[in-house]
């Protein structure tokens, strides 16, 4: 692995209506019958209590829902879903407009900015470490897994609040020196966050609404379950199962988004053409690869997204999973295209749902 190259001065280099079947067009223009049928398909494919599929193709939006289980109440292209790790996106868009606004480099040392009376380490984890899954950090501290593990089922993260993602963060002693190998971490976004919302002054959720959420119009967007009318249940790897509304804990800027259909469309857009936003300059910016690494270099990042490459230009995407919930994020400004997959189950590893939502956007 390589590290990141350097996209920030000072750092050393581098984580619908609505009916089984139907197609909800709330809002939404028509797709052409191709990709209608494309859709219909997906969604009959994921055996799913609710499922989602979202395309935007220059602007013109085609959604269709169904599911195994009855429609909700809500239609299901009206209700807010957790898009678990996909949540990344979020936080990588917020450090970039941080950057570009000139209110941090990228390359602070997340120590100094939790712990201001701590001495800086020559070596130190940089925020461009964390946003880049470089710092050295393992996926989850150390110690989570004994406090999660009562609850593991039901509500582990929940067990493991900010003081202890910090504390832990604080006390960690690196076996690599920062910027010299990947390891994706949701231990290390979660600093992020936090080291963020210290620079700032402010919460997480504050800091994400004056700068990502408001300004891209997201009002469909939130980091907690606040209604259950308007927030989609997730369930089990049966499929069966209700699981509880998804707790981030600690782990809130790794993790813990939750939007509608519509609002990741309008969030996916905005990467399409940054120069229609008024976040133009950080969405560019998250476009650009910062780090490769594999053979050949095959697995390119930028700060918020994986980015494979297709016949016609890369594709940029990232996916995310909470207990009863899994999400697909993606775009391709070759075909401008972006891809919202959403569905109330948790699949097992190498699952069709995952696979079958990064198939459709490559296939575009």
């Amino acid at each position: 692995m390589t590290g990141p190259t350097t996209p920030w001065p000072g750092t050393a280099g581098g984580i619908g209506s609505d009916d089984t079947g139907g197609d909800g067009t709330g809002g939404l223009a028509g797709g052409d019958d191709e990709l209608r049928e494309r859709l219909a398909d997906a969604v009959a494919a994921v055996d799913a209590p609710d499922v989602v599929f979202a395309v935007s193709r220059d602007g013109r939006r085609t959604l269709h829902c169904g599911g195994a289980a009855p429609p909700p109440p809500v239609p299901r292209q009206d209700l807010r879903y957790e898009i678990g790790s996909a949540s990344k996106t979020f936080a990588g868009l917020l450090l970039a407009r941080l950057i570009q606004r000139g209110l941090l480099t990228g390359g602070e040392p997340a120590a100094a900015l939790l712990d201001p009376r701590r001495r800086t380490d020559p070596a130190a984890v940089t925020l461009a470490h964390l946003v880049t899954h470089t710092a050295g950090l393992p996926t989850l501290p150390p110690d989570f897994y004994p406090r999660a593990l009562p609850a593991w089922r039901t509500n582990p993260y929940g067990r493991y609040g900010a003081e202890r993602v910090t504390g832990a963060f604080l006390r960690h002693r690196a076996r690599h020196r920062p910027g010299t190998r990947w390891q994706y971490s949701n231990f290390g976004v979660a600093v992020l966050g936090h080291a963020l919302a210290a620079a700032s002054g402010t919460t997480w959720e504050e800091l994400l609404g004056a700068h990502i959420l408001r300004p891209l119009g997201l009002t469909g967007t939130a980091l907690r379950a606040e209604d259950p009318k308007a927030d989609a249940v997730g369930h089990g790897k049966d499929g069966r199962t209700p699981t509880l509304p998804f707790d981030a804990g600690g782990f809130a800027a790794a993790g813990a988004v939750r939007a509608t259909p519509l609002d990741l469309l309008t969030f996916l857009e905005a990467h399409l053409d940054p120069a229609g936003s008024p976040l133009a300059g950080a969405l560019r910016a998250v476009r650009t690869p910062v780090l490769r690494r594999g053979l050949g270099h095959r697995h390119v990042h930028t700060m918020a997204w994986f980015r494979h490459p297709t016949n016609g230009g890369p594709m940029y995407f990232h996916s995310g999973a909470t207990l009863g919930q899994q999400a697909f994020l993606g775009f391709r400004p070759d075909t401008g295209t972006a891809l919202v997959a959403l569905c109330t189950r948790r699949f097992r590893a190498r699952d069709a749902f995952i696979a079958s939502a990064y198939a459709f956007l490559a296939d575009e």
